[in-house]
């Protein structure tokens, strides 16, 4: 990768960021799309598309509603895809094992999400009280730039986590990669369903319905039952 595509991955953070609470909502921000609009960007849409699917069951339970603030998937997604279209021919390592290895990496680096959101909220809180003055003083202008600042804090925030999850990451796997994949490897299929099985989970947890624990296990066995049969 290229200084270039590195800033088209950080314009793609901004822009999936902003859709998470701020801006439209188009829903471009969950893992399942914007991993293949980061990869689509780079010239590999198919690994985003396969990093969002491991993703995107994870996070279907934990919106970023109201005050909630949970670690940031959009970024995690985007991140991860990064990650391994730009790690791949440094270590050595293509195909799923490398994609497993980026997303168990990029999925705690996460968290910095949570800490750059509230840094963003808690500037357009101050940026509110500023408009809210420009509008009491007639500065219709002003009140309306200050809206708009809102959005640059959220985009900033957004940029400060893709780049946070890309760096960190890098740094991981660099070290980690050569100890780690070949237990990817062996691990193989097994690691991809537990991701599956671990997001159908979360999401039945946060569901209300009877005997989820029941449909659940069914799942589970059921599961078990194909990778069996092949």
């Amino acid at each position: 990768m290229v200084i270039g595509d590195y800033m088209l991955a950080g314009l793609m953070a901004m822009l999936t960021g902003m859709d998470r609470v701020a801006l439209i909502q188009f829903m471009i921000s969950r893992p399942l799309v914007a991993g293949p609009l980061t990869g689509l960007v780079l010239g590999n849409p198919l690994v985003g598309l396969e990093v969002g699917m491991l993703l995107e069951l994870l996070w279907l339970g934990r919106l970023p509603v109201g005050a909630a603030i949970p670690p940031d998937d959009t970024q995690v997604a985007v991140g991860a895809t990064v990650l391994a279209l730009s790690m791949g021919p440094l270590i050595g390592v293509s195909g799923m094992p490398l994609l497993i290895l980026c997303v168990l990496v990029a999925i705690p680096l996460g968290k910095f999400g949570q800490v750059f959101d509230r840094l963003a909220r808690q500037v357009n809180d101050r940026l509110a009280l500023n408009g809210k003055k420009a509008l009491a003083a007639g500065d219709y202008s002003g009140a309306e730039r200050t809206h708009l600042l809102g959005l640059v804090s959220f985009a900033t925030a957004s940029l400060a986590t893709a780049v946070m999850i890309v760096l960190c990451g890098s740094f991981i796997l660099s070290l980690t990669a050569p100890f780690l994949i070949d237990a990817v490897r062996e691990a193989g299929l097994s690691l991809q369903y537990s991701l599956i099985l671990v997001g159908a989970a979360v999401l039945l947890g946060t569901i209300n319905v009877n005997r989820s624990i029941s449909l659940f296990c069914a799942a589970f066995v059921g599961t078990l039952l194909v990778l069996w049969l092949r």
